[in-house]
């Protein structure tokens, strides 16, 4: 039996997953995602399972993948990049990690949030080449957060920003009404009002046709000007040709994000070396904590599936397949 893992953190973290992992008994092909579908077409074929990052499971990969593969166990949650609709048509189980990374993707949050409104990055920039660089910041306590999503990493950003003194309102499909009611969020009734009362917008909704390109030209026009947006969701949330320009305009006053539209991006990516912007590498859950958490469940999702039995938790209702082990 064969295993394409591709997730760098889970193999750059050391922890109980490894010996899971082992345990298996299979080979374990270890390529470092993630992956694009012109990679992942050249190596797939003779896998039983992928336990997988960002890669792009195309329906052409999972077609290549055929008769073979049997188990698709996602490091994470958002499967986007998987077409999970012809994985269920093919009777694959898709299993994804729920719950396991909220905490440290809120935190990054705030990270990203207070180094752009006290300049952090310039001054410490300066004070490391010899300079002593003086700003004035802006406090966040008393500023409007307007938060895109109540999910879990949602409601995570919401309790910290109470913590922070922050009034917080908030947009959602799937309402959490107990959540709402307990920790002081304010509903919104769509994205332009929420936009338009926010200082600061945090982005926590998952990509679908609907969302993507969700911030673009036309809706910042509907922020504040100089409101800070931050994007810890997906890069493809945002146009990053209409952030750049809103960036330099000044029409948005910060941008800080752990996602982009390109993973690796390219040197001339418009968002490198923008004006007020903060990218990080896609470390939001990145930390020796929420790598253990999750690396764990997605291989107990997966080790579960390839002994034909439930996976803690998957995206489509696919019985799992005959054992493997």
């Amino acid at each position: 039996m064969k295993i394409l893992l591709t997730t760098t953190s889970y193999q750059d973290c050391p922890g109980d997953h490894h010996a899971l992992l082992e345990s298996t008994g299979a080979e374990i092909v270890r390529e470092r995602g993630p992956l694009s579908e012109a990679k992942m077409l050249e190596l797939v074929g003779d896998f039983d399972a992928f336990l997988c990052g960002d890669d792009e499971i195309t329906r052409a990969v999972i077609e290549k993948s055929l008769p073979k593969l049997k188990v698709i166990a996602k490091y994470g949650i958002g499967v986007d990049k998987i077409d999970v609709g012809y994985a269920t048509e093919k009777k694959i189980p898709v299993s994804f990690c729920p719950g396991v990374n909220h905490t440290t993707v809120a935190e990054h949050v705030f990270m990203l949030l207070l180094a752009l409104e006290k300049n952090l990055m310039v001054q410490a920039n300066a004070t490391a080449a010899g300079e002593w660089k003086r700003m004035t910041g802006h406090e966040i306590m008393g500023k409007t957060i307007g938060i895109v999503g109540l999910g879990r990493i949602g409601r995570e950003v919401a309790i910290r920003a109470n913590a922070f003194g922050m009034r917080c309102i908030g947009y959602d499909l799937y309402w959490p009404e107990d959540f709402v009611k307990a920790h002081n969020v304010q509903r919104m009734d769509g994205i332009t009002q929420l936009l338009r009362a926010s200082d600061v917008v945090s982005l926590h909704t998952n990509l679908t046709p609907e969302t993507r390109d969700m911030i673009c030209e036309a809706s910042l026009k509907n922020m504040k000007e100089g409101a800070i947006l931050i994007n810890c969701g997906r890069g493809e949330l945002t146009n990053t040709t209409d952030i750049a320009a809103a960036l330099e305009s000044g029409q948005l006053g910060g941008y800080g994000a752990d996602v982009l539209d390109q993973e690796p991006p390219p040197a001339n990516h418009p968002l490198l070396g923008a004006k007020n912007c903060i990218i990080t590498p896609h470390v939001g859950s990145r930390t020796f904590e929420s790598v253990q958490r999750q690396a764990g469940m997605a291989t107990q999702n997966l080790v579960n599936l390839l002994k034909g039995e439930k996976a803690l938790a998957q995206v489509n209702d696919v019985p799992p397949p005959a054992a493997l082990i």
